[in-house]
């Protein structure tokens, strides 16, 4: 059995689709590709996908992971072309290794998110950034199948950073864009957590919803405060290429004897 990791987006329009229905369009995908799937034993097999630390409907996301069984050996670079022309523009398939590595989910320790405030003034956001930083902790609550929870957004975020839209995201009135890392811990902080604290701390509310994207998942550094690629320890494993001919002499014939 071969197992492949595959990097995806959610994009555009296509950020509203929940993660159910993402599940739908992917296993669709993998009958159009023929991807010859591994499936589970028992009266319904299903095939062997597993999904890691989906984002929430209704955010964007440049980075989520799933792993897929294969029965049959495939190249994950033409794998991942067949599964990104069998989705809809906006489910897009942006990388693929083998597994060669335990754990996935266990390297999904942190995520990058941008968060786009249309109508906020960004001085305003970076004196609520300024606020929400400072405090020890930032109690919000969130409504659970279990009923309303209290819990701190303070003490998952590693960095919080308010700036302008680039030149190339011009927008119509005020903006600030917030970039946010948060530790994945229990119980999640998600960004609309952030943005309660922040209305908590320093009154900041955005007149419209916020824009939310993830922009990367993975490995926390501590030292340097940034999210590490999760896939890079599966390349890394990958057996190195065999050397070419290039560059060296070619083979003679034995020389015969004098005429």
């Amino acid at each position: 059995m071969q197992r492949i990791r595959l990097r995806y987006t959610k994009r555009g329009r296509l950020r509203f689709t929940s993660h159910r229905d993402f599940q739908r369009a992917f296993e669709r995908a993998l009958r159009r590709a023929e991807v010859p799937m591994a499936y589970s034993a028992g009266f319904t097999p299903h095939p062997k996908v597993s999904y890691a630390n989906a984002a929430p409907t209704g955010t964007g996301s440049e980075a989520e992971y799933l792993e897929i069984a294969l029965t049959e050996h495939r190249d994950p670079d033409k794998l991942r072309e067949l599964l990104d022309e069998s989705l809809p523009d906006g489910l897009d398939i942006t990388d693929a290794v083998e597994a060669r590595t335990s754990g996935l989910a266990d390297r999904l320790t942190a995520s990058v998110w941008e968060m786009r405030l249309d109508g906020v003034e960004p001085q305003t956001a970076e004196n609520a950034v300024t606020s929400f930083l400072a405090a020890e902790t930032v109690d919000v609550q969130r409504k659970t199948k279990n009923g309303m929870r209290t819990f701190d957004a303070r003490g998952a975020v590693a960095d919080l950073q308010a700036g302008r839209p680039q030149p190339d995201r011009p927008g119509e009135g005020p903006c600030a864009i917030l970039r946010l890392v948060v530790r994945h811990v229990t119980p999640a902080v998600r960004p609309d957590d952030v943005l309660s604290g922040l209305r908590a701390v320093a009154d900041l509310a955005p007149p419209v919803p916020a824009a939310v994207t993830r922009l990367a998942q993975g490995l926390f550094d501590e030292e340097s405060g940034t999210v590490t690629d999760p896939l890079a320890p599966d390349r890394e494993a990958a057996p190195a290429a065999p050397p070419t001919a290039a560059g060296t002499a070619p083979a003679t014939a034995p020389e015969g004897p004098a005429a």
